[in-house]
């Protein structure tokens, strides 16, 4: 009973850590497909859905709703200040690659004005529904289900609405896509409130288990990123798997070796990964244009 217990404890909280990073990893994929630009603000997305979910329905005592409603909303102009301040002005330099430096530097101010006007230790999340306990707990499968739903959602986006077919053309091909008329920035800066409402969506569903803390936000941009190096740069549903997978081996390394040493098991198979698959597990290489 004690190991079914165990191993019931590891799944269900692997599973949705795991969500969490997909999600978290679903936003990296959003940013670059317009952009080509790997924001680093996206770990820091989710962190500040923790933080206002918080913030709009503990501080100021907001219904669910309401509280829900204005997280993605102010996640999303997050996702356009990032467009504006710390991607747009790189696209027009030479060195394309300034936006390690120009989104990284957003996620930090963003982490230490968090720290400053909100705390520098974790704070409470509310419950949402106040439904399940033990492994079947609502901040167990609440990730999950939103995972699920935002996956199916871009699904349906891509593959039924003008907006998700003019997504599609100019992740393709931004320079063809902008040829045909499209309104290749108007579209970018679009996916990257799309983007932010997603990353705030982790944060939200995941606050119950995470809780509402600045700190998160380094946490996710890396552990965020693992799914999308494992997945392939670009593929969401590669990011879903492999987020899921990083979050049930996380899970049982803490429980096998724990500490630090579940930190390091994670790097080494996420090296070993990258060096047999470089283009990721579901990722397709693609020919160089000569």
């Amino acid at each position: 009973m004690a190991l079914g217990g165990t191993l019931a404890s590891i799944l269900a909280t692997g599973l949705a850590m795991g969500a969490i990073y997909a999600l978290i990893g679903v936003t990296y994929n959003i940013m670059f497909s317009t952009s080509r630009v790997m924001s680093f603000t996206a770990g820091q997305l989710g962190m500040l859905g923790g933080v206002l979910g918080s913030f709009f329905m503990l501080r100021l005592g907001l219904p669910l709703i309401p509280g829900f409603v204005l997280t993605l909303v102010a996640c999303a102009v997050i996702g356009i200040v990032t467009e504006l301040l710390a991607v747009r002005p790189v696209l027009k330099s030479l060195d394309q690659h300034l936006y390690v430096l120009s989104t990284l530097a957003l996620a930090l101010m963003i982490q230490q004005v968090t720290a400053i006007e909100w705390s520098t230790e974790p704070q409470a999340f509310p419950r949402l529904f106040g439904l399940g306990s033990g492994v079947l707990d609502e901040k167990f499968w609440l990730p999950i289900v939103a995972c699920a739903l935002v996956i199916a959602g871009l699904e349906w986006m891509q593959r039924a609405t003008l907006v998700g077919r003019a997504f599609l053309a100019v992740a393709e091909d931004n320079f063809a896509a902008r040829a045909l008329g499209l309104p290749e920035r108007n579209l970018r800066v679009l996916s990257y409130a799309l983007a932010g409402a997603i990353g705030g969506l982790a944060g939200f569903a995941g606050g119950e288990l995470m809780l509402a803390f600045f700190a998160n936000g380094a946490l996710l941009n890396f552990y965020g990123f693992v799914p999308v190096a494992l997945g392939g740069l670009g593929n969401n549903r590669g990011s879903i798997v492999g987020g899921l997978a990083l979050g049930i081996f996380q899970q049982a390394a803490n429980f096998l070796v724990g500490g630090i040493f579940a930190s390091v098991a994670v790097f080494v198979v996420f090296i070993v990964v990258l060096l047999a698959w470089p283009q990721g597990l579901f990722g397709l290489s693609t020919g160089r244009r000569v």
